[in-house]
């Protein structure tokens, strides 16, 4: 294997799993609101939820798209093994968000016969997060793979552990939800959502204890990952990072501060991507096919790789434009301008 061979199949893990995080950040946060949509009835204030996320939610998915399509072009194998292993909760994720979608559109037009279309929303976005929680368990779990296909059932991806990713996942983005609308309300909002923060700040790092302790218990290839020597005296690090951060945030919430629960919310997600890389590399499709196995042909690569970088920036600077423009006028207030 010369350098190019080497280095190109991790540069492309990189923008994968960076188009990855950046997805589950932006996009969690939004459909962490259509999660507490259900939590109230007040018109004006489902409106306010709405206003705070409306400039941004459809950007937030760009980065789902460059995800899938850097795992379709880059890792052909790879994604030849994941598909057809997740094809259900792949679809109805899919499904959920087309709802998602469409209710956001629709609700304002459609007033005062929406109640649908905020159901919609609402369940859409549930159970868009819950899918992606469940592929997310079941790829961590490891997909049977005989001679570089896909050798399982059509159900695999239903386990306990999956569906308690899913549940997590859930939570998670319920947990962006509350502390963007902390940051970005006012008012009973606000005070409500800081409520629902602190009740789902425990519930997610019970959630993000019983993955840590699940996985190297039930993998041995992940117990080897963290347990073994030197990385034990190195990787202790980050559970500790991870209960530092979530201190900080339960400490914000009480104390009435705006943006720092968000942002610590965020590096809590970041942490545990941090650690689920840790568990899973060099393994793409973890536990038999790496990122080198899986790579497509380097001149593809490198074919591929021009436009993203071509592409990259102009998302970048897309994404910081919008959210330095809306985020710069201050909270959205009850009563103010409605999406159209």
């Amino acid at each position: 294997m010369d350098a190019m061979e080497f280095y190109l199949p991790i540069v492309w893990a990189v923008l994968i799993a960076t188009a990855v995080v950046m997805y589950v950040i932006l996009d969690g946060f939004d459909l962490g609101i259509g999660i507490l949509f259900r939590f109230t009835r007040k018109e004006e204030e489902r409106d306010t939820m709405i206003n705070t996320i409306a400039p941004f939610w459809d950007g937030n998915e760009t980065w789902l798209i460059l995800g899938g399509g850097g795992l379709w072009v880059a890792f052909p194998q790879a994604y030849a093994i994941i598909m057809p292993a997740n094809y259900l909760p792949v679809i109805v994720m899919l499904l959920a968000l087309i709802f998602r979608g469409v209710s956001f559109e629709f609700r304002s037009v459609a007033k005062p016969r929406h109640g649908a279309w905020d159901l919609a929303f609402g369940a859409g976005s549930t159970v868009a997060a819950f899918a992606q929680g469940v592929i997310l368990g079941s790829l961590i779990q490891g997909i049977t793979v005989v001679d570089g296909k896909f050798a399982g059932g059509a159900f695999d991806w239903l386990t306990p552990f999956s569906v308690m990713c899913g549940v997590g996942l859930v939570l998670g983005y319920a947990l962006l939800g509350a502390t963007w609308l902390v940051a970005r309300t006012e008012g009973d909002i606000e005070a409500r959502a800081r409520g629902h923060a602190r009740m789902l700040l425990p519930a997610v790092l019970v959630f993000i204890a019983v993955v840590s302790l699940w996985t190297p218990l039930g993998f041995e290839r992940i117990q080897e990952r963290w347990f073994s020597t030197p990385n034990i005296y190195f990787l202790w690090v980050l559970p500790a990072a991870t209960l530092l951060v979530a201190a900080g945030a339960w400490r914000w919430i009480g104390q009435g501060a705006t943006v720092k629960p968000f942002i610590a919310s965020i590096v809590l997600f970041l942490l545990c991507y941090v650690g689920l890389g840790i568990s899973t590399f060099p393994y793409l499709v973890p536990p038999s096919v790496t990122v080198w196995q899986a790579a497509a042909v380097p001149d593809s690569q490198i074919f591929t790789l021009i436009g993203v970088l071509l592409m990259l920036p102009i998302i970048l600077s897309y994404t910081v434009f919008v959210y330095w423009t809306f985020l710069r006028h201050g909270k959205v207030t009850v009563g103010s301008e409605g999406y159209h």
